[in-house]
């Protein structure tokens, strides 16, 4: 279990390689959605390997390094692929990127993924703000609490900032794009859902499933820190004997939604 001195040596480990530099707002980048990258100026690059004792992404589409920079006029931190369970990390080490942010005086969250669509409405390439999400992953609060985060049990009332939330819809209208609002299922993959689990975690409201991001959530919203989160509808499955999830079809799907996603994120962390 990740205690609160190894925390803060990643922290200050991490903290050395940006070399003075400090986050406001840190960015979580799913599956294909590596692209908002690009766009932070001034960036430092720091391979995940490069810190001592920080996992590594094996993930598909995931780059495995942090950028930091300026977005929109803000200093950002973003994580260019994230950690999942499936990989064999325990979850202390799947949030650990979110304690260490909080510690670098990261105030702001922005989380982002690749999903799969339980809403049979949706379409390929659609952008989902996440309005609230359903666990199924262990809960990552499981064990000792670090008291110097948050409490025992943090409230989840409002897991997604609804200001957050309200700016974003703002931007979205004035860029002309169009969102989805919908409510985020994780479950702990690595397989694809069964069209049965489909059509159960549509059954229990679920608008769009995928394998991150809850555990992430949770753990900041245990340190207080406010959060906003966007799906990219990567793939509908239907009621259809003959449809085959394609990962690589996933990212490249992810991918092209995610010029869309990026101008939309890089306007609302402006108008922080």
């Amino acid at each position: 279990m990740t205690n609160i001195e190894t925390i803060n040596a990643t922290a200050a480990s991490l903290r050395k390689l940006l070399g003075g530099f400090e986050p406001e707002i840190g960015i979580v980048l799913g599956s294909g959605l590596g692209k908002l990258a690009d766009h932070i100026s001034s960036p430092i690059s720091i391979p995940y390997g490069d810190i001592p004792g920080f996992p590594v992404s094996t993930a598909i589409g995931h780059d495995g390094r942090f950028i930091a920079g300026l977005l929109g006029g803000k200093k950002v931190l973003a994580m260019k692929g994230r950690f999942h369970f499936y990989e064999g990390y325990p979850m202390d080490m799947v949030t650990l990127p979110i304690r260490v942010m909080k510690v670098l005086g990261v105030r702001y969250l922005f989380v982002s993924n690749a999903a799969g669509g339980c809403n049979t409405s949706y379409h390929t390439g659609d952008l989902m703000i996440i309005r609230d999400h359903i666990n199924l992953l262990p809960n990552p609060l499981i064990g000792p609490n670090l008291d110097d985060f948050g409490p025992r049990f943090p409230d989840m009332t409002r897991p997604y900032d609804l200001k957050l939330i309200a700016l974003a819809e703002k931007v979205a209208a004035e860029q002309g794009v169009a969102l989805r609002k919908g409510i985020y299922l994780g479950c702990t993959g690595p397989t694809y859902e069964t069209p049965a689990e489909y059509r159960f975690f549509r059954s229990i409201g679920a608008d769009a499933v995928g394998m991150s991001t809850t555990p992430e959530v949770i753990v900041a919203r245990h340190s207080n820190i406010p959060v906003f989160g966007m799906s990219v509808i990567t793939d509908v499955a239907p009621d259809d004997d003959n449809y085959v999830t394609d990962g690589e079809a996933i990212v490249a799907a992810a991918d092209a939604a995610a010029d869309k996603m990026t101008s939309l994120f890089e306007e609302v962390i402006a108008r922080l």
